[in-house]
């Protein structure tokens, strides 16, 4: 159990039987009476955001929140599916809980699934991820006209900007949480 008082950025707690994540916190003490909280809430089940001033005296409930990690299998239209690693136990979700993770999901990746009520609501991706080059406008040394990055395409689909000197059929590092280049992989 939570009192407002244990209320801070990052915590997730639950009201109405929905788990939330505050994804913002100040703290007012007025001359007079009790102490407000104010919060930017963020729904994890439909990631809807609202903001809420609570009082000192206000409580709040633990999630049940757990993680379990997966490997991702495949992807089918709008589904994607993930085999618990321990009991080879297989989930569906969709592309609205995948959300932008989409852009970094390969074949037989590690993940961390977050499930609220046995039920999955979120991804953890590994920090980077390694993915190929397809698609690749040539770079022209000694062209110093443009600018310092191009755009080019992964084997995900995903575009991102790189340095020019990046070309198709490398294997390039990204950063999964600002989705930016990190250098190129040896094969």
């Amino acid at each position: 159990m939570f009192t407002a008082s244990d209320l801070r950025k990052g915590l997730k707690i639950q009201i109405d039987g929905d788990p939330y994540l505050v994804v913002d916190f100040q703290f007012a003490k007025p001359g007079k009476g009790q102490a407000l909280y104010r919060t930017k809430l963020r729904n994890m089940l439909n990631g809807n955001q609202f903001e809420r001033t609570f009082r000192s005296n206000d409580k709040f409930d633990r999630p049940a929140l757990a993680e379990r990690h997966m490997q991702f299998l495949y992807s089918q239209a709008d589904e994607f599916h993930f085999m618990d690693l321990n009991n080879y136990e297989q989930i569906v979700m969709n592309r609205e809980q995948v959300g932008d993770d989409v852009n970094f999901l390969i074949d037989n990746m590690e993940v961390d699934v977050l499930l609220f009520n046995d039920r999955p609501i979120g991804l953890t991706l590994p920090n980077s991820v390694n993915l190929n080059v397809t698609k690749a406008d040539p770079w022209m040394k000694g062209d110093t006209s443009g600018s310092d990055t191009k755009p080019v395409t992964v084997q995900t689909g995903y575009v991102l900007q790189v340095p020019p000197f990046v070309e198709e059929g490398e294997l390039i590092q990204i950063d999964t949480r600002t989705g930016a280049y990190i250098t190129r992989v040896k094969k």
